[in-house]
């Protein structure tokens, strides 16, 4: 019994720290934000961290001020009602009080802002991704006369086993893609997001990368990031599009530079089997195995 008990709790702490493992998708029961993979995500998640400093106390001392307008001002306990008009102190803290909590809100996340529209002036990666009803189509930008582009749909559990992708751990159901988007680490990428000119509003979300920017039809919107860590990446359309939008996930495999330069010549002849070859360095030994086997 006791053994069992020492099991218990070891798969217990496991259960608990196991975020690092596949820490760049949602996970269940996840109460925070997912992991920063961007210098812009680590400063979304202090913030919020910050803001937990003002938001608790505040939301602690109303509920006190509830707790004691309820018994200490009931009826019964005032037969007789107080006909205070005003009360100078009070209305000076309650006034002076939310200004300089919001000066302290404000300063910082200004300065995020800032970092969040100020666009690089020569980024490393420019990619165009084109929203419809319901896929995303991604385009290369300056890799030869002919662009590299793909359309990019939900992967469905039948094609698990031809793509190679039937370990739910890394490629998760509703989350997978049967065309990732490939990207160098530590580069900065520009994005430039819209949506098809007779379509509807989408927007393009990646939580670990800290951005969320709509694509609207007939507008060019563009925002960037740069990751600094390779991993396989997942966010999903986050404006209301219609029956499945659901089921319009984003995947972004961010890997290193020289990998990400073979995928790239690899694609623009045989875009199947440079994501075989890709997924085969990436992946390891147990993927690899499963590509080989799928090829043949």
């Amino acid at each position: 019994m006791i053994k069992k008990a020492y099991a218990a709790m070891a798969a217990l702490v496991c259960l608990l720290f196991a975020s690092g493992s596949f820490a760049d998708q949602p996970l269940p029961w996840q109460a925070t934000l997912q992991p920063a993979a961007t210098p812009i995500m680590r400063e979304i998640r202090w913030f919020e961290q910050y803001t937990l400093w003002f938001i608790v106390p505040i939301t602690l001392f109303v509920l006190v001020l509830l707790i004691v307008a309820c018994f200490k001002f009931r009826a019964s306990a005032n037969p007789v009602p107080s006909k205070t008009s005003h009360n100078t102190l009070i209305e000076v803290i309650w006034t002076v009080g939310p200004v300089l909590v919001l000066l302290f809100l404000a300063v910082p996340s200004f300065n995020l802002l800032t970092a969040q529209l100020t666009l690089p002036e020569n980024p490393d990666v420019t990619l165009k991704a084109t929203a419809t009803q319901w896929q995303w189509n991604y385009e290369y930008a300056g890799t030869g006369e002919t662009p590299l582009t793909f359309d990019s749909f939900l992967l469905k559990d039948p094609d698990r086993a031809a793509a190679g992708k039937s370990d739910l751990a890394t490629y998760p159901r509703l989350l997978a893609v049967d065309n990732e988007v490939v990207l160098p680490v530590n580069k900065t990428v520009r994005v430039l997001v819209t949506a098809a000119p007779t379509d509807v509003i989408h927007a393009f979300a990646m939580p670990s990368f800290g951005i969320k920017i709509d694509a609207v039809p007939g507008r060019l919107n563009e925002t960037w990031f740069k990751t600094e860590r390779e991993g396989l990446f997942y966010g999903q359309c986050s404006e209301l599009c219609g029956k499945d939008h659901a089921f319009m996930p984003i995947a972004i495999r961010v890997v290193s530079e020289d990998k990400y330069k073979q995928w790239l010549t690899a694609a623009a002849s045989d875009l199947p089997g440079a994501y075989k070859a890709l997924m085969a360095a990436t992946d390891g030994p147990a993927k690899t195995v499963d590509v080989a086997e799928n090829v043949q």
